[in-house]
């Protein structure tokens, strides 16, 4: 269940907000940031970090 949510709220962030070429950049950012979430203790941290430069990026005005 917590895949399908986060498949679809990939979906909406690819399409609701930002340019096209920086959601091609920020997708696997942000899907990479997800994977590395699971890692106990350490995994938080990347996680949080990868979103905060994926939002970043997602700020670029291309």
């Amino acid at each position: 269940m917590r895949s399908v949510i986060f498949c679809a709220t990939l979906v909406l962030l690819l399409f609701l907000t930002g340019c096209l070429a920086t959601k091609v950049v920020t997708i696997p950012m942000r899907v990479a940031g997800e994977v590395v979430g699971f890692v106990p203790v350490v995994g938080g941290v990347v996680e949080g970090a990868v979103d905060t430069t994926a939002g970043v990026v997602d700020l670029v005005p291309l």
